[in-house]
């Protein structure tokens, strides 16, 4: 029995895989690089590259959408042609029904967990590098202007709240990819002392796990806001971390980093004081972990909704699996946007959605067992 069921589950996935694939894939990638092709002189063969690099990221937003598409129409022809009443009869339960879905279910989130952190992150990264490339318009490795980096620290106030204060704050007028030029750093990292330090030029010293400063003055004042001793200097090392380079280097978009990689530019934005943005990459992480698991709350979802004993064409499964999807990822939407303005935690506002969905299939699942 469970043979029979996941051969008639892969049929319909793989429909689902192409189906769901090209059309996302031609709304997104395929027009956009036409019209490169058409208006800016795109080679085609480049084009074609970079079709086939931006694939991996459509293929694993399908898999889910494929496996809900695959148990609505693999169990509605089973209940259609009374297979699942005669299965019933036999003393089968529909818990044990639908056991074949959920272990395909649990395969598919493997799959796309594979797919979502060695293969697209890689792949987007290569295709945005090959366009940016063949337009001639490669962004620059760096930051080249204005860079900016705040850090703060938690401190106690006599009245025991824990507030947050500025412990230095850097500017860079310019980054050409190895030095730093025309730098102001405000150093507040010693208690009762502030010191400014202006310098030409900046380099950060990979032996030294420093800063090494030339042509510049350090300005010591005092915590009554008086100069309390200046300082000229060719060359100084001076002990900063070197967040600032990193922020100024040019960071993988979103899409272009697996988990361990958002991690490390989460680390780095934390150092920093842009919360919106340390918010939006916390919530994005956890997403990272929540997207293969839509394929077992689909596959729950779609499997119960077949089991129910009615006649249901493939056109009607299609668009029943269309409006479950946009409903989905409505509320997968909304509850991102919580999550980022606060409201709720990154974890709630990634696997809400999941947890809403899989209440909504076990309610489902029961009703049918009855």
């Amino acid at each position: 029995m469970d043979r029979y069921i996941i051969r008639e589950l892969i049929g319909p996935f793989l429909f689902g895989i192409g189906a769901f694939c090209s059309v996302g894939v031609s709304v997104d990638t395929l027009f956009e690089l036409i019209r490169q092709v058409t208006e800016k002189g795109l080679a085609w063969e480049i084009a074609i590259e970079v079709f086939l690099l931006k694939l991996p990221e459509f293929l694993v937003l399908a898999f889910p959408m494929s496996m809900l598409l695959a148990t609505l129409m693999a169990y509605s022809r089973l209940s259609a042609d009374s297979e699942l009443v005669a299965l019933r009869s036999c003393g089968v339960s529909v818990y044990r029904l639908v056991f074949p879905a959920m272990m395909v279910s649990l395969l598919v989130t493997a799959m796309t967990f594979a797919f979502n952190e060695a293969i697209v992150p890689v792949a987007n990264y290569q295709a945005s590098t090959t366009l940016e490339r063949a337009l001639k318009r490669e962004k620059l490795p760096f930051q080249d202007r204005n860079i900016i980096h705040t850090e703060f620290e938690r401190v106690t106030q006599a009245d025991g709240q824990r507030v947050n204060v500025m412990k230095r704050l850097f500017y860079a007028e310019q980054f050409d990819g190895k030095d730093m030029k025309k730098l102001t750093i405000l150093d507040r990292s010693e208690q009762g002392l502030t010191q400014i330090v202006s310098a030409e030029l900046a380099q950060w010293n990979f032996s030294q796990n420093s800063w090494d400063f030339f042509n510049g003055t350090i300005y010591l004042i005092a915590p009554d806001g008086s100069y309390r001793n200046i300082i000229r200097f060719d060359r100084q090392q001076l002990q900063l971390p070197r967040t600032p380079l990193d922020l100024a280097q040019r960071g993988r978009d979103y899409g272009e980093m697996n988990i361990a990689q958002a991690k490390e530019r989460l680390a780095i934005l934390r150092q920093g004081a842009d919360e919106d943005e340390i918010r939006k990459m916390e919530v994005r992480i956890q997403q990272k972990y929540a997207l293969p698991f839509v394929c077992v709350v689909f596959a729950l979802v779609g499997s119960t909704l077949g089991i129910r004993p009615r006649r249901v064409s493939k056109a009607t499964s299609f668009g029943i699996s269309i409006l479950i999807v946009f409903g989905y990822y409505l509320l997968a939407f909304l509850t991102n946007a919580l999550g980022q303005i606060q409201i709720l935690s990154p974890v709630l506002a990634a696997w809400l959605p999941s947890g809403i969905g899989l209440t909504i299939g076990g309610v489902l699942l029961v009703r049918a067992s009855r």
